[in-house]
This record gives structure tokens, C-alpha cells and sequence, in this order.
């Protein structure tokens, strides 16, 4: 069983058991712990993640309308493979609310969120030196949750992760990438910096910037695992 099922079932506690089996394993996709093409069992993830199976049926069914898993009758569900189409689909999820949402945070922002996104650079590149990548990437989800937050529509960042997850499974695979994380960094500092200059049309530009870094590196990662991703038509 892969452990991190359980350590994710079990950092999610407080929630409600469909709630917790969903998020775990929606956690495991997009970290390709459970790798695209895979069959998935419900007796098996049942029994990995401590619950009946009930909360996975139900869960799996979720899953399948965030398109990271396919249900085929008669044959079973399977982690589905990165599709582009929805990859180009949730950018365009995210850019539309993240710009929204940071031109009303240059409006608004306080000093003391200008500290807590500062804080959270550094706890990230405490990540990148430490080479823990799972903490980098909570650390970079909550840095663009705090963004939206910070717009006073804390919800475009619960949109954005319902539409994110193609989008998410590649940036996942690109923060093993040579100087991928300090260059996530780089771009988080001048986000912030922008921010503080209180002008919306710049902290948009350079927002736009770099939520288009991870389409920048989308070539590579598929030429490296050709096997996560859908066959594109001839």
C-alpha cells in the first residue's frame, strides 16, 4: 500500500470521512502515486485507506468528474492520463480568477498579508534546500490561496482547485526539474513586490507571468514521461 494514502487520510482528520477519503485520494493523482493508466480497485483503496467502500465508490465518482479518474463499464476505473485539452482548460480557469483576484488585492492588500506571503517564500525555499517537494508544493498552493484571500473572494482559490487538476499532476512533475523551485520562488518574489507597488495592472502582469511558467516547461515533461499523458491525435 502506498503510505501516503494513509498519511494523507490522516493529516485530514477533522473532516468528514467522504470528505478525507476524496481529498486523499485526489492528493495521490495529482502526486502520480497512483500513476496514470492504473487500474484502480475499490476493495483495495478500501482497504488501504481504513474504510468501507462506500466513501470510495462515492468518492471515485467525484474523481471522475474532475476527469482524474474513467469509469469503463465493464472493464473498471482507471487513473486517467494528462490530458492537454485539460490542462489548457484549467490555466485558463486559473488566470481568469488569480488575475481577478490579485487586481482587487493591489487595492486592498494589508501589510500584515504582505508579511505572511513573505513568510511563506521563505518556508518555501527552506523546502527547495531541504529537497522536500511535497512541502514546496502545499507551500506554493498556499501562497496562491493567500493571493485570493487577500482580494477578499477567498473562493476563486476553491474554484481554481476544483477546475486544477490536469494542471496540477504537471506541476507536480516539473518540481523535480533542475532550478524549477528557485525559479517558483524568484517569480513568488516579484509577485509580492508588485503587490506592494498597490498597481493592479502590474501585479496582473506579472502574475499572468508566472502562473504561464508551468506551460512554458509542458514539452519536457512530456517528452520525459510520454506514458502519463493521452495520445494526441496524428
Amino acid at each position: 500500500m502506498p503510505p501516503e494514502l494513509k498519511i494523507a487520510l490522516a493529516d485530514r482528520a477533522r473532516g468528514g470521512t467522504r470528505g478525507r477519503v476524496y481529498s486523499a485520494l485526489r492528493d495521490a493523482l495529482v502526486a502520480g502515486r497512483l500513476e496514470p493508466g492504473r487500474r484502480l480497485s475499490e476493495n483495495e483503496l478500501a482497504e488501504w485507506l481504513g474504510v468501507s467502500r462506500t466513501p470510495v465508490r462515492e468518492a471515485l465518482v467525484r474523481l471522475r468528474d474532475d476527469r482524474l479518474v474513467e469509469i469503463v463499464p465493464q472493464l473498471g476505473t482507471f487513473v486517467s492520463k494528462i490530458s492537454i485539452a485539460a490542462v489548457a482548460d484549467a490555466q485558463f480557469v486559473r488566470e481568469a480568477l488569480e488575475c481577478a483576484a490579485i487586481r482587487l488585492a493591489a487595492t486592498r492588500v494589508t501589510e500584515a498579508e504582505l508579511l505572511a506571503l513573505q513568510a511563506l517564500i521563505a518556508q518555501q525555499d527552506e523546502a527547495r534546500a531541504a529537497g522536500d517537494l511535497d512541502r514546496f508544493y502545499l507551500l506554493d498552493d498556499g501562497f496562491h490561496s493567500a493571493l485570493c484571500e487577500s482580494s477578499g473572494h477567498a473562493i476563486a482559490w476553491t474554484l481554481v482547485q476544483r477546475a486544477d487538476g490536469h494542471l496540477n499532476r504537471v506541476r507536480r512533475l516539473s518540481l523535480p526539474v533542475p532550478e524549477y523551485m528557485a525559479e517558483m520562488i524568484d517569480e513568488h518574489r516579484s509577485v509580492v513586490a508588485a503587490l506592494a507597488e498597490r498597481d493592479p495592472d502590474s501585479a496582473e502582469a506579472v502574475l499572468r507571468h508566472h502562473l504561464r511558467m508551468v506551460l512554458s516547461g509542458l514539452q519536457p515533461i512530456q517528452a520525459e514521461h510520454p506514458e502519463y499523458f493521452e495520445q494526441q491525435p496524428a
